[in-house]
């Protein structure tokens, strides 16, 4: 029996292990143009074994790279683009930023620390001052959500105050929405997720 295991390692295994030993059959021809030839049409297979690559930018020359990949940089073939150095394989990603700031507030999230801190910017006036209303109703909601029966409409007004550093205020003689009725509708929103996700379980 031929087992993946006793075969040798694959230097990319998203283009399998067919497309692996057309390159090794193509680095074997001795005619340049057959090379060429085979190369292009190696390519061009690539391209359609593994579609995701189009979404990167510059994906016809990530195709040829990953071709000399594929066959350790034994390929001799006229390469349309600048032919790839071996020292690209030791080469380490960039590291992936992280942000650095904290959320001061876990419980509301970085959503809403962002849209607090673009409509602080804005200028004053009915719109903002509704608009904080309506930040401090959707930070209640998330308060609540956080597995908590109650919260004081005035911590809520604290944050806010606190989060915008005093810029937002919403209208004179706002409300917010009754802790009783947030309860409820979250509970109605998990019942009815339940109920999907059973659902798609018997079918």
């Amino acid at each position: 029996m031929d087992y993946n295991t006793s075969r040798p390692v694959m230097e990319m295994r998203e283009y399998g292990r067919h497309i692996q030993q057309m390159v090794e059959q193509a680095c074997e021809l001795e005619d340049r143009e057959e090379r060429n030839k085979a190369a292009r049409s190696i390519v061009s297979m690539m391209a359609q074994l593994n579609p995701s690559v189009k979404e990167v930018e510059d994906y016809h020359q990530k195709l040829w790279t990953h071709l000399f990949l594929i066959s350790e940089f034994k390929l001799d073939v006229d390469c349309p683009y600048d032919v790839p150095k071996e020292d690209l394989r030791k080469q380490k990603p960039e590291p992936v930023p992280y942000p650095s700031r904290s959320i001061r507030f876990k419980h509301y999230g970085k959503s809403v620390e962002l849209m607090i801190d673009s409509l602080a910017d804005k200028e004053d006036g009915d719109d903002k001052a509704y608009m904080a209303g309506v930040l401090a109703n959707l930070m209640k909601r998330s308060y609540l959500s956080w597995n908590r029966d109650s919260v004081n409409d005035q911590v809520i007004f604290d944050h806010l105050d606190r989060m915008s550093e005093g810029k937002l205020k919403p209208s004179e003689g706002f409300t917010l929405d009754a802790t009783n009725d947030i309860l409820s509708r979250n509970k109605k929103k998990k019942t009815k997720s339940k109920s999907k996700n059973s659902r798609k379980k018997r079918h």
